[in-house]
């Protein structure tokens, strides 16, 4: 017998629901995508915000910048 993969069970799982159901799964799960996304980008600005205090972060046009990726 095959193995069957979670993926494939949950979605088993989900079909064996209503409709109505499903509906609510798909939003809750929508829901809680963005959250994780929300505090993705929280926690970059963060980062940026420390780099840049360190003074890791610098400014300049496109040019400059591929001057310095140029140099040894």
């Amino acid at each position: 017998m095959l193995k069957t993969s979670t993926f494939q069970q949950v979605i088993e799982t989900v079909e064996k629901l209503s409709l109505e159901e499903q509906e609510i799964l798909l939003n809750t799960l929508q829901k809680r995508l963005h959250q994780q996304r929300r505090v993705l980008i929280s926690q970059e600005i963060q980062e940026t915000r420390q780099e840049l205090a360190e003074g890791k972060v610098k400014f300049g046009s496109v040019e400059q910048f591929l001057k310095e990726l140029a140099q040894p």
